[in-house]
């Protein structure tokens, strides 16, 4: 594993430099955010108010752009209330968990699925996996003093977002993404780059923070097109990135990357002729699979999370067999165990309460790995520092993970995700 290097490296510096990374730089101003917007939530807390059992509630993808992520947040969530109610539940009881789907931003799955959330008064919602859907219902589940927890957004948007201290994250904001993904351009040579990324909060953000590394990193950014994911087609943006002739191109985006992929090959932007890089959002796209061989072959992209665990994996398979992808199963995970933790630090599992005691639980104790562990130590009277599957989880003042891992991954010629790990780096948010 290697760390991030601050930004502002020459072109042959960061080429050299590739693989011996130092603590990042750089980042938003994000200080005080929690503290600030903690103090009173938007309106009414009544469904946030403690009945003395967790409840818990998933809006994650069952259907639309992100579903291949579903499974295994689903997953990461079920393993943690299995192992948490295993060791005596929280306050004493079992913790509960009730399941919906996000859907996408083209539908309203997702505001059905909070608002049948709330009726059962639950106490914090894991979700969503798109920042976009999201920003859709963060007021609606705030405004009701209920936590609202996401393993999966990187938008920066949601840093600096008013959530009255209530919304929390396990996957890094897109700085630190954008800053790995546009060393990593660099650093394999590309000092002309062209970036296509899709119109919403984290395709947006996500190319802003790539193109600033390029440009730190002494490259440029000859095209940068924001377009419209429910374009019919994509040939016109296409048509401007090969006017550029670019050495690197980043595609930034979901479903509609299959699309673009097409149209860059019929133009002969190949990725055995421009280096190709992808995200989170675009990785595992099945439809891949179906391109002739060679399509995707050397073509890299950027995931937040630490590699999971073997053991972790095997126990994952338990709760679901058919599991092929682990993509934010960690951050679920840590997400439910992190909840569960500071309900019983709160001694209440009322969301306003649990929001309170989300960051003393994660830094500054005695370091704990799993939740009977931690809970012991909190039964005992001891301060606690969870350190999860994903990372160490420390949280700085607006619910953002401190210090995060985002892997470096590349396709062979059979076009198939999983693709390989190549490498990790670990770089800090704000510092």
């Amino acid at each position: 594993m290697t760390r991030i290097a601050p930004l502002g490296r020459v072109l042959a510096v960061a080429a050299a430099a590739s693989l011996a990374l130092t603590a990042c730089g750089g980042g938003a101003d994000t200080a005080g955010t929690k503290a600030t917007d903690s103090a009173a939530p938007a309106t009414s807390a009544a469904a946030g108010k403690g009945d003395g059992t967790l409840n818990l509630g998933t809006l994650l993808p069952q259907t639309g752009s992100l579903a291949y992520l579903g499974p295994p947040e689903f997953a990461g969530v079920d393993l943690a209330v299995k192992e948490i109610n295993d060791a005596g539940g929280v306050l004493g009881k079992q913790v509960s968990v009730s399941h919906t789907d996000s859907g996408d931003t083209t539908t309203q799955i997702a505001s059905q699925s909070v608002d049948s959330l709330l009726a059962k008064k639950v106490d914090a919602i894991i979700g969503a996996a798109s920042s976009s859907v999201s920003l859709s219902v963060i007021d609606k589940i705030t405004g009701a003093g209920v936590v609202h927890f996401s393993p999966a957004n990187t938008s920066i948007e949601l840093t600096t977002y008013k959530d009255n201290g209530l919304f929390w994250r396990t996957a890094p904001p897109d700085i630190l993404q954008g800053r790995v993904l546009g060393d990593l351009a660099v650093a394999d040579g590309d000092d002309t780059v062209a970036i296509l990324a899709l119109q919403d909060s984290y395709g947006t953000g996500l190319a802003d923070s790539t193109e600033k590394a390029v440009i730190a990193g002494g490259g440029e950014v000859v095209e940068k097109i924001i377009y419209d994911p429910k374009a019919a087609d994509f040939s016109a943006d296409v048509a401007k990135v090969k006017a550029k002739n670019p050495k690197g191109i980043v595609l930034i985006g979901f479903a509609e990357t299959n699309k673009v992929v097409q149209e860059l090959v019929k133009q002969g932007l190949t990725a055995d002729k421009h280096h190709w890089y992808m995200v989170d959002g675009n990785l595992s796209n099945t439809n891949f699979l179906k391109f002739p061989k060679n399509t995707l072959k050397g073509v890299k992209g950027t995931l937040p999370g630490a590699a999971a665990p073997d053991t972790f994996q095997k126990k994952l398979l338990e709760i679901n067999p058919k599991l092929e992808d682990f993509s934010y199963a960690p951050e679920s995970y840590d997400a439910a165990n992190l909840i569960a933790l500071a309900a019983e630090a709160a001694k209440s599992d009322a969301g306003t309460d649990i929001a309170t005691k989300l960051g003393e639980v994660s830094k500054g104790g005695e370091k704990c790995n799993d939740f009977k562990t931690c809970v012991d130590l909190l039964k005992a009277g001891k301060d606690i520092d969870y350190d999860g599957i994903s990372g160490p989880v420390e949280f700085n003042d607006a619910g953002d993970p401190a210090t995060a891992t985002i892997g470096i991954y590349q396709y062979g010629a059979d076009n198939k995700y999983p693709a390989k790990a190549i490498d990790y780096r670990t770089g800090n948010i704000d510092g």
